[in-house]
């Protein structure tokens, strides 16, 4: 070989090695400021391991950190195994998504996520005028998803954690034929105590009621001594906040903590079991226990970081962002401090799940974040080692290549509201008694 030609081959190489040491100071590890398409990899390395961290994030650090507190120091004594929640989820296999819906917590809307949102390689069948969608397992008539919007209120309108661990297998085994056991992953939607009863009020006050729910614990739904309604007629429209809040029997009081803990621990819904403290100590150590070990939970508040750790823990990807909204109806309400502290003290259990949930939450972002910066600075320093390793033994460099459609960054059309189901909060026809 001349030197001519020797000269003409080192050009290039010279000149692709100029460009990625440039690279590396204009986009230096953990930099926001520069990203490759979802496919930009080299052969025989790729930048980034997991499905979840491709470059086509549509979230950045800013917006993560924007929705939120800086970090803060947990008040509660959680271990790393309570911070740690990815899951081995296989959507192919015999694992199922069980969604626990809280009224008023942002459910509806994460619902629609669940079953219109995701990336997956079957996607759910939603079809326009239905109210439900199938969520079939890729190549197999048996479904990953049970929720509103999947199965439908099979176990009851707005079924608790006491109706749905008890339910929710015989309704499976039923629909489907099933010869291994599955593996139920349980998920909720938690929101702020004040702002979640204030929006159940609105709701009823504009004539919504959930009176064809069931309440089974134990085998058997509450009598209507143990469970007296606070109204009389088909609904209690128009009632004013004072008389929503002057029932005593009225569910919304703590009703996230009643619904995530275990009734039975407080013979269900008789009240003369045992006495009011002594209940109450059980009902929120059950509903503390009980969401620590749920799979994942969100937090309406943080929309963008619940959508962060859903698709960390579950390694799911979802096609378009969630949006946070904080013009509701509950922030539209003029409250006096007197009338505020009388909701918190109706639902004093409520706000101390709140902050026990809150905190878990934030810290189990904070520390998944931080894993995810420490495995990407190592994922960067292996991919320089390996061009390192390319230099000094004078191999050709590998080209890029752009990855595209919609599963590479490509472009979706924002659903509009006239393409989603019609939805009422009482669906008396596809409530199923178990």
């Amino acid at each position: 070989m001349d030197e001519r030609s020797s000269k003409l081959i080192l050009v290039p190489i010279l000149a692709v090695l100029f460009v990625m040491i440039g690279y590396q100071y204009i986009c230096p590890a953990g930099s926001n400021s520069c990203h490759f398409k979802s496919e930009e990899r080299f052969r025989g390395v790729s930048l980034l391991s997991s499905p979840y961290q491709d470059a086509d994030d549509f979230y950045r650090d800013s917006d993560l950190d924007d929705d939120g507190p800086p970090k803060v120091p947990s008040k509660f004594n959680f271990t790393e195994r309570d911070l740690d929640r990815h899951v081995e989820f296989n959507i192919k296999g015999d694992d199922v998504i069980v969604f626990l819906h809280i009224q008023k917590t942002g459910g509806t809307t994460f619902g629609r996520h669940l079953v219109r949102n995701i990336r997956l390689e079957q996607p759910c069948d939603c079809k326009p005028g239905q109210k439900k969608c199938t969520c079939h397992r890729p190549g197999k008539e048996e479904s990953w998803l049970f929720s509103r919007f999947s199965t439908g209120w099979s176990c009851g309108l707005h079924a608790d954690w006491t109706e749905l661990t008890n339910c929710v297998p015989v309704v499976m085994d039923k629909k489907e034929a099933q010869r291994n056991k599955r593996n139920f992953y349980y998920i909720t939607m938690l929101r702020d105590p004040v702002s979640r009863y204030l929006s159940e009020w609105k709701h009823v006050q504009r004539g919504a009621t959930w009176k064809t729910a069931l309440h089974m614990c134990d085998g058997r739904s509450p009598t209507q001594d143990e469970l007296p309604t606070c109204y009389s007629g088909d609904d209690w429209s128009g009632v004013t906040l004072k008389e929503f809040m002057n029932c005593q029997s009225n569910l919304a009081n703590n009703r996230q903590v009643r619904m995530l803990a275990d009734l039975s621990l407080v013979g269900c819904y008789n009240m003369s079991s045992m006495n009011e403290s002594q209940r109450n100590h059980i009902l929120l150590s059950s509903a503390m226990s009980n969401l620590k070990n749920m799979a994942f939970y969100g937090l309406t508040e943080f929309q963008r970081k619940t959508q962060y750790l859903f698709e960390r823990t579950f390694s799911l990807r979802f096609i378009s962002a969630f949006t946070q909204i904080n013009s509701t109806r509950a922030a539209n309400v003029d409250l006096s401090e007197a009338v505020r502290r009388r909701i918190e003290e109706l639902n004093f259990l409520d706000v101390q799940l709140y902050e026990y949930a809150k905190d878990l939450f934030l810290q189990r972002f904070q520390y998944t974040r931080q894993r995810e910066h420490q495995e990407v600075r190592l994922k960067r320093r292996e991919e320089r080692r390996w061009l390192r390793e390319q230099r000094d033994q004078g191999r050709p460099w590998p080209s890029k290549h752009k990855g595209s459609g919609k599963g590479d960054g490509g472009v979706f059309e924002k659903e509009t509201e006239n393409d989603l189901p019609t939805t009422t909060e009482d669906y008396t026809s596809q409530v199923a008694r178990w």
